[in-house]
Formats: C-alpha cells, sequence, structure tokens
C-alpha cells in the first residue's frame, strides 16, 4: 500500500499538521510520500523529507501553486493518484477546499476530518458537532481523507527522504485575486499550545481587545473567539474556534465569557485543561471545564493578570 500526504505549509514553512497528518497515513500502513505543492517552496520540501517515516518527498512548483487554489492542487495530484491507494490532507481550511474536488476526479466518496484510523479500509469521525463518533467502511479501492490533525500525535523527525521534482498543475479559469491577512507577533491559533478566547459576553471589540490581547501577552498564547463574538464584531473571523471555525487542541484553553454552545464546544473540547470564567453557573461550558470559575471576568481576568505577575 502506499499514501500519498498532500503537505500543509506556508509558502516558507511546514506546519505541524503535516507531521500529524503522516502519523495517519502510517496507520493505515505501507509506504508515506508526501507531496509538495508551492511556489520557491525548496525549504519546505527539505523539512519534509526529515520527517520520520517518510519514502520519499514530490515537490511540484509553479507560478500558479502559490496559493493552493482547489483547481491547480487536484491538477497537480491527479497525474501522480494512480500510484497511491490514499491520498490523505489535514482538514484544514485548504485541505477541505480541495480534497472533496480530487474526489469527485476519482469519482470516489470523499472520507472527511478523521479521529482515528482502525483498518486500512476503516475510520473514526466526529458527526453531530461531536457530539457522536462514526464509524465507517470504504469499499472505495482509492480513498481521499482529510484529518482532523488534533486527533493525532505528531511524526518525529529524522527522516531522510529523497525528493522529486513533479510537474505542478494549472488552474486555467481560476485566478488569485487577493487576501486580507491579520499579522499577529502571537502564535498562529491552530498550532498554538495555550488559547486565550472570549465570547459574547465581553459587549464590545473595545472591550474584547482590551481584556484579552493583555493576557494572551502575559501567557504567549493565541486568541480565540466564539462565533457569537465574530458575528457581533468583536473579533476578526480567524479567531473563530468552533465547528465552522477552528479545531484546537491545546496544552492550556480558557475561556473567558464563553456559555458553551455544542458548537463552540466542537472545536476545542479536546483541549489538555480547559479553564472557563462565566458568571452563569450553568453555562454549559463548565460541563467541559477542568477549572471553573463563576465569577464576573472584570474582576477574575485583573486577579488573573496580578497572580501572574
Amino acid at each position: 500500500m502506499a499514501v500519498l500526504v498532500i503537505a500543509d505549509h506556508d509558502g516558507s514553512a511546514l506546519r505541524d499538521t503535516t507531521h500529524k497528518t503522516v502519523t495517519a497515513a502510517g496507520q493505515l500502513g505501507g509506504d508515506v510520500d508526501v507531496l509538495v505543492v508551492g511556489q520557491g517552496a525548496q525549504g519546505v520540501a527539505d523539512a519534509a523529507a526529515k520527517i520520520a517515516g517518510v519514502r520519499k518527498v514530490l515537490l511540484a512548483e509553479g507560478a500558479g501553486l502559490g496559493k493552493a487554489l482547489a483547481e491547480a492542487v487536484e491538477a497537480t495530484v491527479l497525474p501522480l493518484a494512480a500510484g497511491y491507494d490514499a491520498i490523505l490532507a489535514p482538514a484544514t481550511t485548504d485541505g477541505k477546499n480541495y480534497a472533496p474536488r480530487l474526489a469527485a476526479k476519482l469519482d470516489v466518496a470523499p472520507i472527511s476530518d478523521i479521529v482515528e484510523v482502525v483498518a486500512p479500509d476503516t475510520f473514526v469521525r466526529p458527526i453531530y458537532a461531536g457530539n457522536a463518533l462514526e464509524t465507517i467502511q470504504s469499499s472505495d479501492a482509492k480513498k481521499v481523507i482529510t484529518v482532523r490533525s488534533t486527533a493525532f500525535a505528531a511524526a518525529g523527525e529524522g527522516g531522510s527522504a529523497s525528493i522529486e521534482t513533479v510537474a505542478g498543475g494549472e488552474a486555467p479559469k481560476t485566478t488569485f485575486v487577493g487576501e486580507e491577512m491579520v499579522k499577529s507577533d502571537r502564535p498562529e491559533l491552530g498550532a498554538a499550545k495555550i488559547v486565550v478566547s472570549g465570547g459574547r459576553a465581553l459587549g464590545s471589540a473595545e472591550e474584547f481587545h482590551a481584556v484579552m490581547d493583555p493576557l494572551a501577552d502575559k501567557l504567549g498564547a493565541a486568541v480565540g473567539a466564539s462565533r457569537a463574538a465574530v458575528d457581533a464584531g468583536y473579533a476578526p473571523n480567524d479567531y473563530q474556534v468552533g465547528q465552522t471555525g477552528k479545531v484546537v487542541a491545546p496544552q492550556l484553553y480558557i475561556a473567558i465569557g464563553i456559555s458553551g454552545a455544542i458548537q463552540h464546544l466542537a472545536g476545542m473540547k479536546d483541549s489538555k485543561v480547559i479553564v472557563a470564567i462565566n458568571k452563569d453557573p450553568d453555562a454549559p461550558i463548565f460541563q467541559v471545564a477542568d477549572y471553573g470559575l463563576v465569577a464576573d471576568y472584570k474582576t477574575a481576568v485583573p486577579e488573573l493578570m496580578a497572580a501572574l505577575g
């Protein structure tokens, strides 16, 4: 059995979601190769070659491959697909974009967001906002899978895979127009070891940032938000944690003024330690919290800041 992992990277650095997807790929058995699609991504390929368990790295570069457009990724992967029994990608925004298209071109059913590999043809994935787990068995000869990276440990370093250059695909009917990126010196939300998240209870964008930013800076944490806070305009979209946002599993997750709707819990309940601050003792967030403080955040957060020195 041969498995192809499509690397997740920012153009210059490999994200650890790739390492975790390699772990999932290894559990299918057989050889694991990594495909790096990008522009000027030789450094990313070099990093992928060092992942333990990787047989070889395929590097596809081109002017139209820098932004991971679904059409371009699909056109790159499709000619390689005949040599693989399974194609895996992290369940990131990019992975969720191109994996269904690739599956459609291969005429197979995509298998999304797996959290466990039971057998090479059997997988476990969450459904109903994470309230239930579904075990599925696929009879497709070729499988296209997205992996919830928070459910798998990262593969280690120490590999010495060879690097081969392959042809990049094109997206003739699609062009990249532009993007608006929120720049921050804080850790990336999806990979941060500590996350502090705020909810609608903070009342305004000014209050949200006045409370969350100093605490995040003190802890070296990423800032997250509930969907209610994002919809209210307190925080940008890429802060959103939950079923329709980012799924995180940091070592420490601090929820401030978040009630704990099921959609939010689906995105953070796998965190190692969950701390909740909410003045409502019946807030659902306390059902998953390891430590819960029934208090007004306006009092609790300054006390926490003082205790942190």
